[in-house]
């Protein structure tokens, strides 16, 4: 394991996490968005992480030797296209049906708020690991003196 190990493991939870709340902020923003530029109703985005992976046999076997991952990558951005809308009557909007009612967006704002939190946390919790290993590191100099 390699000094800078840590830090790199808490740089991509940093990455991922600011990547999470970027896609909360922009599904917040279009909660009242009826149509895209393609004359779709907006979907909810969510954020799949995975580990990144080992590439090499080596790394592999000092994984499974007690050492830990590599961090954490994004793997897909998803569009949630099985949860239907909230269906409002106002029959004065211009994207209304013919009954009057209008497809908003698959977006809830407590659901984003609370992922929101989480995310912020997650967020912190890999800022304080990074100032953790940091602080180690700087002691670890200091042992030399």
């Amino acid at each position: 394991m390699g000094v800078f190990s840590g830090m790199d493991i808490s740089a991509s939870g940093l990455t991922a996490q600011r990547t999470r709340l970027d896609i909360i902020a922009e599904n917040i923003a279009n909660v009242n968005t009826t149509r895209d530029a393609d004359g779709n109703v907006y979907n909810r985005k969510s954020v799949i992480f995975e580990e990144k992976d080992y590439p090499s046999f080596h790394e592999t076997l000092l994984g499974t030797a007690g050492h830990v991952g590599k961090g954490v990558k994004i793997t897909h951005i998803i569009e949630d296209k099985e949860t239907v809308g909230r269906l409002v009557y106002d029959p004065t909007h211009p994207d209304a049906n013919e009954d009057g009612y209008v497809m908003y967006p698959n977006v809830n704002t407590v659901t984003e708020m609370t992922d929101m939190i989480d995310a912020s946390r997650s967020y912190e919790a890999n800022v304080t690991a990074f100032n953790a290993s940091k602080s180690m590191q700087l002691k670890a100099l200091e042992i030399g003196k």
